[in-house]
């Protein structure tokens, strides 16, 4: 009998903290991948190779998305796809920051219905199925209770805090910033921050598993304009991402949509 999705992610995303750590601090050959992509390195195609060996072999009747794999619109035709990021926040990994992650996550009908997030440099392993809790290294989390918007505390890259992104008044948040949004999903879902907003197009394989982490601990979580993200779309894209404590969301909202 196979085993649970989750299992299946959860192992995977593990492994691939194994190969990581072989060229953590090891100085991995690395490049640009140009058009403003970012750099890509030898590990992030190691990691690639694995999980998608590993992941189809597993499941060969879903579909797969991934970072570091050419797209085909194939998996736009199939019920279940694989959207994986084998590094998230490569640019971190690189420089010898702990904050990078494996984001591995299986989307049904453009819903994410299991996800696991591993960060190996800091044993942390977030996890989160449709029926189940959000985990941190298999014990439940949840999100902040936090009711009051004014020196909430938020993961945001500087330039989200422009004003012209914020028609109603930029929010008076405690600003914070990791490079992986998989891992600033995360800490929302424990309840560590308290939101988490970037308004620039998200790539699916970024926000995938950590939206149904934070969902399954409570938080809430909608794109730029307030809808509910979905997922395997043609573009990979959402139009930005937003992830916020229940109590905050309207205050939060409020000022993101004129």
């Amino acid at each position: 009998m196979p085993e649970p999705d989750l299992d299946l992610l959860t192992q995977a995303a593990q492994a691939a903290g194994e190969i990581a750590m072989k060229h953590f601090r090891e100085s991995p050959d690395y490049w640009d991948k140009g058009d403003g992509q970012g750099p890509v390195s030898e590990a992030d195609l190691a990691v690639n190779t694995m999980l998608e060996a590993e992941l189809r072999a597993a499941r060969p009747d879903y579909g797969w998305l991934s970072e570091e794999t050419a797209d085909s619109v194939e998996r736009l035709s199939r019920n279940k796809v694989f959207i994986v990021d084998p590094i998230d926040g490569t640019r971190s990994f690189l420089a010898g920051h702990e904050n990078f992650s494996h984001s591995l996550a299986i989307v049904e009908d453009g819903q994410p219905v299991a996800a696991a997030v591993h960060l190996p440099a800091k044993d942390m392993t977030f996890a989160a199925s449709e029926n189940g809790p959000a985990t941190l290294n298999g014990k439940e989390i949840s999100a902040g209770n936090v009711t009051d918007l004014d020196g909430a505390s938020a993961l945001a890259a500087k330039p989200m805090m422009r004003s012209e992104l914020w028609p109603g008044g930029v929010p008076p948040v405690d600003r914070h910033f990791r490079s992986s949004l998989a891992y600033r999903l995360c800490i929302v879902a424990n309840g560590r921050f308290d939101a988490m907003f970037t308004f620039r197009d998200a790539w699916e394989w970024d926000v995938a598993a950590g939206d149904l982490i934070c969902r399954r601990a409570g938080a809430d979580v909608y794109d730029k304009n307030g809808a509910a993200p979905r997922y395997n779309n043609p573009g990979a894209k959402l139009p930005g991402i937003i992830a916020s404590a229940p109590g905050i969301t309207a205050a939060l909202m409020a000022r993101a949509i004129p």
